[in-house]
């Protein structure tokens, strides 16, 4: 393994737009959750007429899709994945919405008859149904309680708070009390494996929330604790928390 200089090196100076992984290839791996979400995102949109994916990152997971709707629109709130987005979905005809975080979408009210997202930041149930179609279907992917925890505290420390958010139960109740059926709810826990430094610098990078102040030179310290600890164990393990939800207006 290189040194550890050269590795956060690599890594401090590696592009980080949009939210393609590949950089991590051979360098970390995450299992996936058993309901293959990208396959079933790509049925639905196969069948729909009008659908909008909220947050669609730099449009990574709907460009997998071989059909899309007549009428497909996406939105996404950070420059860089913005940009990323109309580069990749506007020349299959995609409308590409730049949106800010708490505010409303930008469409009328029951324009679509499919609402999804991949990792939302946080579901707006309200929004949701409120430009959902009578019968219409919202499919998605969250983000779980106390994801990736392990790494979050080894630099940040306990956080038994944060540990109580993304609670499933609690975002079904919401999605009812905003007058949405909630039809289906799973539920995953999958295993992480970082094989470098490299690896997690790079995905503290990306994942801005996980440590908001993190920079190589602040944490320096725990980052030689956890290259050390990598090189002795051969790899730092975590877990994601995931849950696939579907509801009905």
């Amino acid at each position: 393994m290189r040194t550890f200089d050269a590795l956060v090196a690599e890594a401090a100076a590696a592009d980080v737009t949009g939210w393609s992984f590949a950089w991590l290839d051979g360098r970390a791996t995450e299992e996936r959750p058993p309901w293959q979400y990208a396959r079933v995102l790509a049925e639905r949109l196969a069948t729909a007429t009008a659908a909008l994916d909220i947050d669609t990152g730099g449009g990574e997971v709907l460009a997998e899709a071989g059909v899309l709707p007549a009428r497909m629109c996406v939105t996404e709130g950070w420059p860089p994945n913005l940009a990323r987005a109309r580069e990749r979905l506007e020349p299959r005809g995609v409308e590409v919405h730049q949106t800010q975080d708490g505010g409303a979408l930008p469409f009328p009210n029951e324009s679509f008859d499919l609402v999804t997202s991949r990792h939302p930041v946080r579901p707006d149930w309200a929004e949701v149904h409120r430009v959902l179609r009578p019968g219409g279907t919202y499919l998605a992917q969250h983000v779980g309680p106390a994801s990736a925890f392990e790494l979050i505290e080894f630099f940040l420390g306990p956080l038994p708070r944060q540990r109580l958010g993304r609670d499933p139960q609690v975002e079904a109740r919401q999605a009812r009390a905003a007058g949405l059926t909630v039809t289906d709810l799973r539920t995953a826990r999958c295993r992480m494996e970082f094989f470098d430094v490299g690896a997690v610098v790079w995905t503290l990078r990306t994942c801005v929330w996980w440590v908001p102040d993190f920079t190589v030179e602040r944490y320096r310290d725990r980052l030689l604790e956890l290259d050390a600890r990598i090189r002795a164990e051969g790899s730092f393990v975590a877990h994601s928390s995931r849950h696939l939800v579907e509801a009905v207006r």
